[in-house]
C-alpha cells in the first residue's frame, strides 16, 4: 500500500516485478528480488538511488553506509501480520504448491507464538538501531493510521520527503476493501 502511494505520490519504485500480484496481494507486491540478499550483497544500491525501495525490516542494518536513506517504517499489528502469513500459506497448499502438513493448526498455532516473540524482540531491536544511524532518517507510520486516514499520512510522509509529491494521487491509491486480516 505505502508502495503504491509514494508511486502515486512521483517516487518511482525500484521494482524487478518477478513476484506477480496474487489473490493476497492483487496490486502486486513491489519488491525487487536482489533485496533478498542485502546482507550478502549490495552492490547493486546505486540503483536505488532516488526511488523507493521495498526492505524488510529484517534487513535493514545490511544498508551500505555509504548511502544516507529516509526509511518509512510501517508498523502493523503482529496478529495481522501472522494472520496475513496464515492465510498465503493455506492458499499455497489448496494450490497444491506445499504440502498440507504445513498447514497443521497445532503446527500453526505454535509457530505463530515462536514467531510473535522473534518479531517483538527484532523489532525492539530495530527500532534501536534506525535511532542511532546517522545516515539514516525515519517515519514511523502505524498500518492501521494509513489505512483510516491516507491524508494524514500522505501529508506526512511528503512533509518528510521534501514536500513534492501528489498527495491527493497518493490518498486515492488506499483501498481499505483490501485490507482483509484484520483484528
Amino acid at each position: 500500500m505505502v508502495m503504491r502511494m509514494l508511486e502515486a505520490g512521483g517516487i518511482e519504485p525500484l521494482t524487478d516485478v518477478v513476484r506477480k500480484a496474487d489473490a493476497d496481494n492483487p496490486r502486486g507486491y513491489y519488491e525487487y528480488e536482489p533485496v533478498k540478499q542485502l546482507d550478502k550483497d549490495a552492490s547493486w544500491m546505486g540503483l536505488a538511488v532516488g526511488k523507493a525501495l521495498k526492505v524488510v525490516s529484517f534487513l535493514l542494518d545490511s544498508l551500505p553506509r555509504e548511502h544516507n536513506y529516509s526509511v518509512l517504517f510501517i508498523n502493523r499489528s503482529l496478529d495481522e501480520v501472522l494472520a496475513s502469513q496464515q492465510a498465503m500459506l493455506l492458499r499455497r497448499v489448496e494450490a497444491g504448491e506445499i504440502e498440507a502438513d504445513v498447514a497443521d493448526p497445532i503446527r500453526l498455532k505454535q509457530e505463530n507464538e515462536r514467531l510473535r516473540h522473534v518479531y517483538r524482540r527484532h523489532l525492539h531491536r530495530t527500532r534501536q538501531w534506525l535511532n542511532v544511524q546517522p545516515n539514516v532518517r525515519t517515519l514511523f507510520i502505524e498500518h492501521q493510521h494509513a489505512l483510516n486516514e491516507p491524508a494524514t499520512v500522505a501529508n506526512a510522509v511528503n512533509a518528510f520527503l521534501g514536500g513534492d509529491l501528489n498527495e491527493t494521487a497518493m490518498t486515492n491509491t488506499v483501498e481499505k476493501n483490501l485490507y482483509r486480516q484484520r483484528f
